[in-house]
């Protein structure tokens, strides 16, 4: 089984697309996609929607996408081919505590590919590509904390400035390169990349 992680350095960069790209363009992979989502403060777990619930009946809650047709991100995974889509939930720093579900459902995968960052804190995967996008200014401490852990870097295409402010990129300086101009989020470079790495882990195939 491979494992690839697939994160990025704020929201809205592109993640869930990247993630739906590769699972189209590698299907022979059977992929399981989960989507990481952690929420803050006052938001429950079980759905998303403001709670005063007992944060330990709602740190965390996990469900399967079955909905193909639906406009969720995990619907998105579906409808790009994956076998299986889990939608993961936490308050903000409990991702352990799911730790032990999701362990359990990667156990019983072909391949997995997880949108998150801070996964990382908990799983080796056998590739992490992070999304970079200069002209968006928030930058996770997430983010920030596995960039060297990057085996790639996807960079947004832009001409603004960089909008960044303290945040070094030496981290990444070394790793392969591929740029995005939404709406193509996944090339033909960052497929063939994928597919090499994939396949060396794997020992000559998927």
């Amino acid at each position: 089984m491979a494992i690839v992680v697939v994160g990025g350095h704020s929201r809205s960069v592109g993640k869930t697309s990247v993630v739906a790209g590769l699972i189209a363009a590698l299907p022979e992979y059977d992929w399981t996609a989960f989507k990481i989502t952690q929420y803050g403060h006052g938001i429950c777990s079980q759905n998303g929607e403001s709670c005063h619930c007992a944060t330990d009946d709602h740190s965390w809650a996990i469900s399967e996408e079955k909905d193909r047709a639906g406009d969720s991100d995990t619907a998105r995974f579906l409808a790009a081919g994956a076998v299986h889509a889990w939608w993961v939930r936490t308050e903000q720093g409990r991702l352990a505590e799911a730790l032990p579900t999701i362990r359990r459902k990667l156990a019983d995968v072909q391949n997995a590919i997880l949108e998150s960052n801070s996964i990382l804190k908990f799983v080796k995967p056998d590739l992490y590509l992070t999304i970079l996008d200069p002209a968006t200014a928030d930058f996770k401490r997430s983010a920030q904390e596995f960039l060297d852990r990057a085996d790639a870097v996807i960079l947004h295409e832009t001409e603004s400035e960089n909008a960044w402010s303290g945040v070094s990129l030496k981290p990444v300086a070394g790793c392969p390169m591929f740029h995005m101009k939404p709406p193509q989020y996944v090339t033909s470079d960052l497929v063939g990349f994928v597919r090499d790495r994939l396949e060396v882990h794997n020992h000559g195939g998927p």
